[in-house]
């Protein structure tokens, strides 16, 4: 095996997890906002080569088309690096392991690709939920190559190898039971909902407790480096157990017996799969369209509104009535409120 004065292989492995880190935080804003189809074109953008795409109307234009702009780069400076990392694998003569698995990067990466644009061009969420699953798995592989292209890297036993494995699996299989819940559709059965929260309930309880006993383990029979992982590990899955629950009431409210009635809200919370009033559900999709609409020509979308103002306006349409609200006399329809001018199209009351 040939060795180089300097080991580009961990070099550009380490800026891959790098890169990849920052391609999966804006993936995930790209869910959480919604913003899958503010560009409803691949692999251009708009009619625009992705990489002449105008700068301006990215950074100046929608919250929702620079996030989905930016994650579509990210994935191809991703695509790029990976490609840069099996050619200097292959010719610098390392591990088989860390050649094979660049081989496996790349061919994650090109799958990765082509499932972002099939999300787009068939808008469906069956795809959004193998792109959410297969995004994690190639950080892992990144990680891997990172990790196994250290001059310094070594194998452990038998039996300290195994936990860590046992948990790199029930971490994954959590993640995918995680997708589901992400990429909920709103006509998901009551009891298809319940059974995917008790799956994701038991994966955290084993990925909680298999952390914590290899955390154990490596503290009697693994190195300094190790042990600091190992907790630094149960660390983490502790902070991810709080978000959890966190989202959880956030979107759905404390679970019923579990505070006691008198601090209960009087009003029930309504989570993001739309179980609202009639009137609301028309507004919001009344909503929905208008801004699918305007999206049509992004560097007229309104401009000098913060996406802010539009996630205000978003939440309020879904709590409001569907008439709009009377002003008082002599008032102007600027104060109504903090709505974009470009967005009050209120749907208009059925007469009675």
């Amino acid at each position: 095996m040939r060795i180089s004065a300097f080991n580009w292989t961990h070099l550009v492995a380490c800026l891959l997890v790098g890169v990849t880190a920052v391609l999966l935080s804006f993936g995930a804003l790209v869910t959480t906002y919604e913003a899958a189809m503010a560009v409803p074109d691949w692999p251009g953008t708009y009619g625009h080569n992705m990489f002449l795409f105008p700068l301006a109307e990215w950074l100046h234009g929608p919250w929702d088309l620079f996030l989905e702009h930016g994650h579509r780069l990210l994935g191809a400076l991703t695509g790029i690096i990976t490609l840069g990392l099996a050619g200097v694998a292959w010719r610098s003569g390392t591990r088989p392991a860390v050649r094979w698995l660049a081989v496996a990067a790349v061919a994650l990466v090109v799958l990765q690709g082509a499932l972002g644009g099939a999300r787009v061009l068939l808008d469906d969420k069956t795809v959004a939920k193998v792109h959410a699953c297969t995004g994690p798995l190639f950080f892992a592989v990144a990680v891997a190559i990172a990790t196994l292209s250290r001059r310094s890297a070594a194998v452990g036993r038998a039996g300290v190898a195994r936990l860590p494995v046992a948990l790199l699996v029930a971490a994954y299989l959590q993640l995918v039971a995680g997708a589901q819940l992400r990429h909920l559709d709103a006509a998901v059965e009551p009891a298809t909902f319940r059974t995917l929260v008790g799956l994701h309930i038991l994966g955290a309880v084993a990925v909680t407790v298999l952390s914590v006993v290899a955390a154990f383990v490596v503290a009697e029979d693994g190195s300094v480096a190790a042990r600091r992982w190992a907790r630094g590990i149960v660390a983490l899955v502790a902070v991810q157990l709080l978000l959890g629950g966190g989202a959880w009431v956030v979107n759905w409210g404390v679970p019923s017996g579990l505070i006691p009635e008198a601090w209960q809200s009087a009003e029930p919370r309504r989570g993001r799969s739309g179980a609202g009033p009639a009137p609301a559900r028309r507004s919001r999709r009344r909503l929905r369209g208008s801004c699918k609409a305007s999206r049509a020509v992004p560097s007229r979308i309104n401009q000098g509104t913060s996406w802010r103002n539009r996630a205000a306006l978003v939440w309020s349409s879904s709590r409001a009535p569907a008439s709009p609200p009377r002003a008082a006399a002599g008032s102007s329809r600027r104060s109504r409120g903090p709505w974009p001018a470009r967005s009050r199209r209120w749907p208009r009351a059925a007469p009675r």
